[in-house]
């Protein structure tokens, strides 16, 4: 993704000379690829301020309106240890467990009958039981255990509801059987995104680029730039099967094509 700022720069680099109706903006955020913390603070600080926004991410050069949200989530049940021999001797964290797994899964099917969008090529939310861990010997009840689990919902579901609606399947079950609850976000998540078809952004895109915005499975800093005000697109070179690899890379026949993208772009909204 760092490719697309020299393509920027190279893009701006024409008008420097000209003057702009609009001014442009060149931004860079850190911690995109772990807390997306960057622009959770510029979003905070209410600035920029602006109209429109292109994030470079390996798109091909395809627009990209929308995008699923990412929900990583903890849940851990504490019971009581004690000799297997005997069930009243403790609680049993593992199997409350199984119980709160067979609600998620009916949360998952519900959910996924509820929301669907065509435009992605999973068109369902998404819930994946990641990882669990609990307990510390086959003859001793199990006194702890935890969930991590991910959740991609899709635009227009709200991940605060989410939450609420999974604490409210887990939390009886954590009542019902003694047990202490822990249900926390592994980490802040990113919300769902989508810009509407019609917004002057995507189509200025479609119209230059010739193709129809899609909708992409990975998460960007999208939602962020949107709730400071600006129709937001993600488009950039490069393709998303080369990110995080160790000889990531953009091909060189997009490097001349981004800059004339680029460049359009800017005649169309800031001169």
């Amino acid at each position: 993704m760092k490719g697309f700022f020299p393509l920027a720069i190279e893009a701006a680099r024409h008008y420097v000379d000209r003057p702009l109706r609009q001014p442009l903006i060149i931004l860079a955020t850190a911690d995109e690829e772990t807390s997306m913390n960057g622009a959770r603070a510029l979003a905070e600080a209410g600035r920029p301020r602006a109209r429109y926004a292109i994030i470079g991410e390996p798109t091909g050069l395809r627009p990209i309106r929308m995008h699923k949200g990412i929900m990583m989530e903890r849940l851990r049940f504490e019971g009581l240890s004690g000799h297997s021999s005997n069930p009243d001797l403790g609680r049993n964290a593992l199997e409350g467990m199984h119980e709160a797994l067979t609600e998620l899964l009916d949360l998952r099917s519900r959910w996924q009958q509820q929301y669907r969008n065509p435009n992605f090529d999973v068109q369902v939310p998404t819930l994946n039981l990641g990882c669990i861990h609990g307990g510390d010997n086959p003859n001793r009840i199990c006194g702890q255990c935890e969930l991590h689990f991910d959740l991609r919902p899709l635009p227009g579901m709200d991940m605060q509801a989410l939450r609420q609606a999974i604490l409210a399947r887990v939390r009886p079950v954590a009542e019902r059987r003694g047990l202490s609850l822990l249900f926390e976000p592994l980490f802040d998540g990113v919300p769902p995104f989508e810009t509407p078809p019609d917004a002057a952004l995507v189509q200025a895109c479609e119209r230059l680029t010739g193709h129809t915005a899609e909708a992409v499975a990975f998460a960007t800093e999208a939602p962020w730039l949107q709730k400071l005000g600006m129709e937001t697109l993600v488009m950039g070179p490069g393709s998303i099967d080369q990110a995080h690899q160790p000889d990531e890379y953009l091909e060189l026949s997009q490097l001349a094509p981004t800059v004339r993208l680029l460049r359009g772009l800017i005649e169309q909204f800031c001169l």
